[in-house]
């Protein structure tokens, strides 16, 4: 059945069929992309004619039967309830379809939306530690409860309790995998005590988690020629290539991290200032410097590279739905990066190590660094020391005994 015989026939679909290859069409999706799913649509159309229904009564049941229906004819390759959903979002914007019945949350669910409501208003934490943290409460409750008889999961939690479960875990992970799910649990516990949900603060009874403090050397992985590398081998005569180009100029050039880039709005960036605000952590915001790379590479992106869309995040995915990039997705651009110019696999954080690292070899100080990553613990930034290895050999005093 073409595309344009079904659309111009009867049937209930069909008074939706052009709004529909518009939506797609709007949304990102690539011309063979958009006959697929208005293929499907016709075909859903025919079936729904067959059986004497009205789009009324295109429920999520009755499409699974529809998709069950297709399965059966012995095709090798079958649409899935995936490629159906897309439709069906589409006729739910237009209020057509019935709505899905409302699940009725549970005691657990209730808790989870009180845990985040803590998270967000109270403490100001960014979505993604809010996700991190939300999820692990919600793994940690959904293994203990069956566990311990059923309820919510935190009946008669008590600290020897908690102190197996963090043992386990140091057992089971590395060391910075651990810590993090220690600091989980900890932030979970204390928002029981303050909820009144347990009587005793279990977060302040944990032990930390061992670890010896500045083992690790940061800014090791890249040096200035290999972050040269990633960058020159994007393509930009594509669009993916331009976007990438800007992703990876960001991370290098001004140290921003992943989830920092994701947040960058068209608004953030002042051209006739030569300034970007930056959304860090904690809702923290500070304006830097626009080099010029990095607004050549944004520039090159957002007139040949970025789709016109109501979204007011800079950078978006390449794929349909266009929607803005997750942190993750950036996480992959670099390692595609690492893939092109043949070097070992990193992520996004490695490319703000290797910019201390090349503002420590040429000079800046420690103060300085701190103030271009953003962080306001010194502390932090001495890290970075550890790693200029000339400076630490005039420094060095000889070891008793032994000639310098």
């Amino acid at each position: 059945m073409g595309t344009k015989a079904w659309t111009r026939g009867d049937g209930p679909l069909a008074p939706f069929a052009e709004g529909f290859r518009q939506w797609l069409v709007g949304r990102g999706y690539l011309p063979g992309a958009v006959k697929h799913h208005v293929l499907l649509m016709g075909q859903l159309n025919r079936w729904l004619t067959g059986q004497r229904l009205g789009v009324g009564d295109l429920t999520a049941a009755r499409a699974v039967e529809f998709l069950g229906l297709l399965r059966g004819d012995g095709r090798k390759r079958t649409p899935t309830m995936a490629s159906l959903a897309v439709l069906m979002e589409h006729l739910a914007a237009l209020n057509v379809v019935p709505p899905d019945e409302p699940k009725k949350p549970s005691a657990l669910d209730d808790l989870l939306v009180r845990y985040r409501r803590h998270l967000v208003e109270d403490r100001g934490l960014t979505a993604s530690t809010v996700s991190r943290y939300e999820g692990f409460a919600g793994r940690f409750l959904a293994e203990r409860g069956p566990r311990v008889g059923g309820g919510i999961g935190i009946e008669g939690l008590t600290a020897a309790e908690v102190n197996i479960f963090l043992l386990a875990a140091t057992s089971r992970l590395v060391m910075g995998s651990a810590k993090r799910e220690a600091a989980d649990l900890r932030s979970f516990l204390r928002f029981l005590y303050v909820a009144g949900l347990l009587d005793v603060d279990l977060g302040r009874a944990m032990p930390p988690v061992a670890a010896w403090r500045g083992t690790d050397l940061l800014g090791t992985g890249l040096s200035a020629s290999d972050v040269a590398a990633l960058v020159d081998g994007c393509d930009l005569g594509t669009m993916s290539g331009r976007r990438d180009c800007a992703i990876l100029t960001l991370l290098a050039r001004l140290g921003l991290r992943s989830a920092e880039v994701a947040r960058l709005r068209l608004g953030d960036v002042d051209w006739r200032a030569g300034e970007v605000l930056v959304r860090g952590k904690a809702r923290r915001q500070d304006r830097l410097p626009l080099p010029v790379d990095v607004g050549e590479a944004l520039v090159g992106y957002l007139r040949d590279g970025r789709p016109p869309t109501s979204y007011p995040n800079v950078i978006l995915t390449v794929h349909a739905p266009l929607r803005p990039i997750h942190p993750c997705s950036i996480t992959n651009v670099v390692y595609r990066a690492c893939k092109r110019a043949g070097l070992p696999r990193v992520g996004g954080h490695q490319l703000r190590h290797a910019l201390a690292t090349e503002m420590l070899r040429r000079g800046s100080s420690l103060i300085e660094i701190g103030q271009v990553l953003r962080q306001s613990d010194v502390a932090t930034t001495s890290g970075y020391a550890k790693v200029d290895r000339a400076a630490l050999r005039a420094v060095a005093q000889a070891w008793p005994g032994a000639s310098r």
